[in-house]
């Protein structure tokens, strides 16, 4: 399987933050965030990074209409939640997928998101819990060295207590609730406004 990367821009120098892709070899950043903007850290976002990728070379590509975690679509919320595997059932993320798989053959690719942690993050939770089908997936961590997305998963079992053997569910079972715990933690809930008087 051809390698695919994640990074997450989190509060980065824009000089280490180039340094960490450039140590990695990636051609091609994919944007996965929904919205991409950031009040704090104005280097990433679109129009700015896109074209301080593009000055060293990396190309810049879109993504969080087809695999972002803020949805247009209605039906991928709950009570005003984003549900992950419904968003995986969309036709948009099902594209998105397919256009990772098709880039990952030609170009070294990583997807960004803002989060610094992967497991902090829906790169990690959503989308290359699905691109895990067909790539091999290892996350950028701030240091610079990578983290495999096995030994993410490990990460996330442990941390959400399901790293134990259980006599009543299969490790595959664990590690799905393991994934839905998380995302129900982290998942996009939209704000309702306060009425006024």
């Amino acid at each position: 399987m051809n390698p695919l990367y994640t990074i997450g821009h989190s509060t980065h120098a824009w000089e280490h933050f180039v340094q960490l892709l450039q140590a990695h070899k990636i051609e091609v950043l994919g944007d996965v965030r929904s919205q991409p903007y950031s009040r704090f850290t104005l280097q990433f976002n679109r129009e700015a990074l896109s074209g301080g990728l593009a000055r060293v070379g990396i190309r810049y590509v879109f993504l969080g209409k087809e695999l972002g975690a803020r949805r247009a679509e209605p039906e991928c919320f709950v009570n005003g939640k984003v549900e992950y595997d419904l968003v995986a059932s969309t036709p948009a993320f099902k594209q998105g997928l397919e256009r990772l798989r098709t880039g990952i053959a030609q170009y070294r690719v990583a997807i960004m998101c803002a989060e610094k942690d992967p497991l902090e993050c829906h790169r990690t939770i959503l989308v290359a819990r699905h691109a895990k089908k067909f790539a091999e997936i290892f996350h950028i961590l701030a240091d610079g060295t990578l983290e495999t997305h096995a030994l993410a998963e490990a990460r996330l079992l442990a941390e959400s207590k399901l790293g134990e053997s259980d006599l009543f569910a299969s490790d595959e079972q664990r590690l799905k609730d393991a994934y839905a715990k998380r995302a129900d933690a982290i998942a996009y809930r939209e704000t309702t406004e306060p009425s006024s008087p």
